[in-house]
This record gives C-alpha cells, structure tokens and sequence, in this order.
C-alpha cells in the first residue's frame, strides 16, 4: 500500500518582525522621554515629564480638539485642492510639451520659495482668515502631486501605446484604460509625501496669523513657556498626521490590489 501525501497551503500569516520593529521604535522613544524626566537630566519646563503631557491631553481635551479639527479642515482641504489641480497640470503638462516646460520652471521656483517667507504676504493678501492656510498647504503638498502624476504618465510602457494607437484607440480611451491606470502606483507615492506636507503649510499659516488651530496653540503655549501643552499639541498634531498617512494606504491597497508591489507583500505573508 502506497502512502500518498498530499501538500495544501498554508493561509497562517507568519509573524512579521518589520511591524514589531516598528512598535519597539516608538516604544523605545516614550521610554526614552520617559527617562530623560524622570532622572531630570533637564528641567521640567524644557522637556515636561511624559504624564504632564498627558494630564494636559485629558484634562484639555475639548481645547485641543477644537483646535486640532480646525487644522484638519485646512490640511484636508489644501490636500484636495492641491491633488485635484496637480494632476490635471500634470495631465497637460504631459501631453503639451510646451506647458511642461513653462509650467515647470514656474513649479520649481514656488517650491524653493520657503513658505514661511511667503505666509506673511497671503495674510496681507486674503486675511487672517482660513484662506491663507489652505493656499499655503496648497503650495506645499502640490509639487509632490504633480512630480510623481507626471512620472506616471510618462512610465508607460511604448508598446502598450503603439499597441493602442494600432487597435484604433481615441487618445481619451488611452489615457483612461492605459496611462491612468499605470500612474497610478507613482501618484500614491506622492499623495502619501502630500498629505504629511499639507499640515506644514496650515501650521505655517497659522504662525504668522490665526487665533485658532493647533499652530495657534504651539505659538501660544511657546510664548507662555507652557511647554506640556506644547508637547500636547505636537503629540497632536503628528497623530492627525499618521492617521491620514495610514488612510492614503488603505486607499492604495483597496485601489491597486493588481500592483506588483502588493502581489509581493501578500506572498510574504502566506504560504
């Protein structure tokens, strides 16, 4: 009698030691901080103690949060506005070889220009309003859109191009089933360096004019050396910042699960 052995995969995720890797990091600099206040290897008021911070973060949370969504509301809608205009420049700039070569010197030169010199002049411009900080995180988070939809665009493969200009293809239907599509990995990778600029510039903005907003908060609480607070709203700040990080990733996997990229990352994790 033959004993037959039959293999059937194994769908257990394996444990990953980059995402335990990645815990003990942030672990290890709250331990860090931790220690710093606890030996008082500096005073209080430069580096507040870990539960400082955190009396601060329950004890003001409505304040904080108050400041941290008016922030948010800037961030996201100086995100939107720069993916929306930065991929249709990027779209003509692509395929106008006289735009792209106007349109990017004028690109390069708004994105060497340091924000902070610029800030003051929108709120001469547009006020104390909410205006300035959304064209400030405009600023910011559009060179990174428009770069990486460019790079898309212009990775495609020739054939695939030649291929649809023999089968009788309109250049809309080429752009839609074959050039879109194959930008899109590059466009992803530019919206995740967007979406973290986007609250520089709304912070910028709120520097150097705004009675609200967590830049408002750090200014205010710098100002009175009130520096749990401040520890609080940077603490904030880079939460909003995560979270929105992880939101463009969960985006991209739902969005290109066809990418080779993913293929890989799910045949790491089942076997």
């Amino acid at each position: 009698m033959e004993a037959s052995i039959t293999s059937r995969p194994c769908s257990r995720r394996p444990h990953h030691p980059a995402g335990d890797a990645r815990e003990v990091g942030v672990l290890a600099c709250f331990a860090l901080w931790w220690v710093i206040a606890a030996a008082e290897l500096v005073e209080p008021y430069i580096v507040p103690s870990p539960g400082a911070t955190l009396d601060v973060l329950t004890g003001k949370a409505g304040y904080l949060w108050q400041h941290s969504w008016v922030t948010t509301y800037e961030r996201l809608l100086g995100f939107v506005i720069a993916v929306a205009v930065g991929v249709f420049s990027a779209v003509v700039m692509v395929y106008s070889s006289t735009v792209e070569r106007t349109l990017y010197l004028i690109l390069l030169f708004a994105q060497v220009v340091p924000k902070i010199a610029i800030a003051p002049l929108f709120v001469v411009w547009l006020g104390f309003g909410i205006a300035p900080k959304i064209l400030i995180a405009v600023l910011i988070a559009f060179f990174p859109v428009v770069i990486s939809m460019v790079t898309g665009l212009k990775a495609v493969d020739p054939e695939m191009l030649q291929l649809s200009a023999t089968m009788g293809a309109k250049p809309w239907q080429t752009f839609l089933k074959i050039r879109f599509p194959a930008s899109l990995p590059h466009l992803f990778s530019g919206l995740k360096v967007a979406v973290t600029l986007a609250v520089t510039g709304a912070v910028v903005g709120e520097f150097v004019g705004a009675n609200e907003g967590l830049g408002y908060v750090i200014l205010q609480a710098n100002g009175n050396l009130d520096t749990p607070m401040l520890f609080a709203g940077l603490l904030v700040m880079s939460l909003i910042g995560v979270v929105l990080f992880v939101v463009v990733e969960i985006a991209e996997k739902l969005l290109l699960p066809w990418h080779a990229s993913r293929r890989e990352s799910s045949a790491t994790t089942t076997y």
